[in-house]
């Protein structure tokens, strides 16, 4: 009946709209730092079995197909891109850029984070009135471990591995070392706005450690890591989305149509 035509085409409808949504976001985040993009996957609902394939008529001769009517489409989740964003050089020297998989990690509030930390890739950084390095945003929030740097310094310096050295009185003062973080399935976690993500039972827990170690990647000071989102790839996925919703507009249509001519047999 067409009316199955009708509720399968209005699911394509209903997923296709999610699709957009997740395209409008990621063009809306092409010059947010440390960005990554996400994308819609798909998947086909329950299906009408009217017939089984193999099944032996009265010869003995297997039906080489079967008959299936689908029941539409639901988006089955948002997947994250993590391909390393293009660098940009800043020259500023509390910008850092992670050369790998590693995240930068923030102190939080205890209901965003199971443990109050949070992780990001975006690496651009300042200091409080504490003179601790925080990140360069509306809540500014504290690298974990805290490095907090000397009041009397007149320069800093972050090397490849995450030292962190402060200029005082013409010498360098070793302060700390900036600790990163990687997750075994990076895809699966929790985001959260301000660039920051959360662990979750997929991702698996994070391995922190110095940088280099352990795949974490390098630290470059000076740059930072630009959105991955790529603008021809959305805009593309765009113009599919809305030629996608048009098609399943007809199909709501023409099974319109078909209704109506149902309707009309009862008045011949």
């Amino acid at each position: 009946m067409a009316v199955i035509a009708l509720h399968s085409a209005a699911t394509g409808l209903s997923a296709l709209s999610t699709s957009l949504d997740v395209t409008a976001n990621n063009l809306a985040n092409v010059n947010t730092e440390g960005f990554k993009a996400s994308r819609a996957n798909f998947q086909d609902l329950l299906y009408q079995e009217k017939a089984q394939p193999g099944v032996e008529n009265a010869n003995g001769d297997q039906r080489p197909t079967g008959l299936y009517v689908g029941l539409g489409v639901r988006v089955s989740g948002t997947q994250l891109d993590f391909a390393q964003g293009s660098a940009i050089n800043t020259g500023r020297p509390l910008d850092v850029l992670i050369e790998g998989e590693g995240f930068l990690q923030v102190r939080v509030e205890d209901t965003l984070s199971q443990d109050g930390v949070a992780y990001t890739r975006a690496g651009g950084l300042t200091i409080n009135a504490d003179g601790e390095l925080v990140l360069a945003n509306d809540n500014g929030r504290r690298l974990e471990p805290p490095i907090a740097l000397p009041e009397n310094r007149t320069g800093v310096q972050i090397l490849d591995d995450g030292s962190v050295y402060a200029m005082v009185e013409g010498e360098l003062e070793f302060v700390d070392r900036i600790q990163l973080a990687v997750f075994v399935n990076p895809a699966g976690l929790r985001q959260l706005g301000e660039n920051l993500f959360a662990p979750s039972p997929a991702s698996g827990d994070p391995q922190s450690g110095d940088p280099i170690e352990g795949g974490r990647g390098r630290i470059r000071q000076g740059f930072l890591e630009g959105s991955n989102v790529d603008p021809v790839v959305e805009l593309v996925s765009l113009i599919r989305t809305q030629r996608a919703f048009e098609m399943n507009s007809q199909s709501i249509r023409a099974a319109d149509e078909v209704l109506q001519t149902v309707g009309r047999l009862r008045s011949l």
